[in-house]
């Protein structure tokens, strides 16, 4: 049954993920930043729920992400070529997760794609002249990797963000930040 929370919830996934189409920097980071706003609006709204969160979260990842990938068709070179790989990695993966339905698979198949993206977005934005040479493409992946990969065991094999509400999580820090003072 479809909420009203999904379909707020789901609106505003599919506008955050719009502005990459024109600024792909920027644009990338609203995007990535809307998908986490997610986590807090189903805990400030109380529309009817999200239902199988995992679930509802992995399809409108579909949206940001496709608007990542018709950007980076318009790129060249293994920019673009590893671009698409880790697109279609990620997407398989998403597919044998909504089958078994098992979190930890999520390492397995990591969005790395995001991760990729930002990347060489921000090259293009700030260091166009640098040439992505194999060696080059090499290190940044594994580093690009093992980054996503963190996040992905925290977030799907650790389940460290399941035992909190978003909103508890920045009461505690400001409450934290501010006792310094």
């Amino acid at each position: 049954m479809i909420t009203l929370e999904m379909v707020v919830v789901g609106a505003i996934r599919v506008a955050g993920s719009l502005p990459v189409l024109r600024w792909p920097l920027a644009g990338a980071l609203i995007a990535i930043l809307v998908d986490f706003s997610d986590l807090f609006l189903m805990n400030l709204l109380d529309l009817g729920g999200l239902g199988d969160y995992q679930a509802f979260d992995k399809w409108f990842d579909l949206v940001y992400m496709v608007s990542f990938l018709v950007v980076a068709l318009r790129w060249v070179g293994v920019e673009r070529t590893l671009a698409i790989c880790l697109f279609a990695y990620r997407i398989v993966g998403v597919a044998v997760f909504e089958v078994v339905q098992w979190r930890s698979l999520l390492l397995v198949f990591p969005n790395v794609f995001e991760f990729w993206f930002v990347f060489v977005a921000g090259r293009n934005r700030f260091r166009p002249s640098y040439a992505l040479t194999v060696r080059r493409t090499l290190f940044w992946f594994l580093i690009l990797l093992a980054a996503k990969e963190g996040q992905e065991f925290a977030l799907h094999q650790g389940k460290y963000l399941d035992r909190y509400r978003a909103v508890d999580v920045v009461v505690d820090w400001w409450n934290w930040v501010t006792a310094l003072f």
